[in-house]
């Protein structure tokens, strides 16, 4: 367990749709929740949603065996690794979470702000 189910920013039966929206709902940057992968695969069980500037993202929280820790979005040399799911909010909370738009190919950052609740 990564540790998630107790947290007020999981959302345990919620759906890439019903994260979107409701983030859209929100309509505050750095606005976050962690949604389980639509994939269903082991090794990215969750999804960290952001919302900013006027953008939802949707980033995937990888697990890796070999270390039995979390990373975020595609593996890449010298990336963060997490013990758990919640250190990687925490972390976030703290220091800008870099977000890529591979559509424009921009760049952003934003902090974890505002933990949205899905009803």
């Amino acid at each position: 367990d990564a540790g998630v189910h107790s947290k007020a920013w999981y959302a345990a039966t919620c759906d890439r749709k019903m994260a979107e929206d409701a983030l859209y709902q929100s309509n505050k940057d750095g606005s976050f929740l962690i949604r389980k992968s639509s994939g269903q695969d082991s090794r990215q069980p969750y999804t960290l949603v952001v919302f900013y500037n006027r953008r939802v993202y949707n980033i995937p929280i990888r697990y890796i065996e070999s270390t039995r820790q979390y990373a975020l979005g595609r593996e890449k040399s010298g990336e963060e690794r997490f013990d758990s799911v919640a250190e990687i909010v925490e972390n976030h909370q703290r220091t800008p979470l870099v977000l890529i738009d591979s559509h424009n190919n921009t760049k952003d950052s934003t902090k974890l702000k505002h933990i949205v609740r899905v009803s």
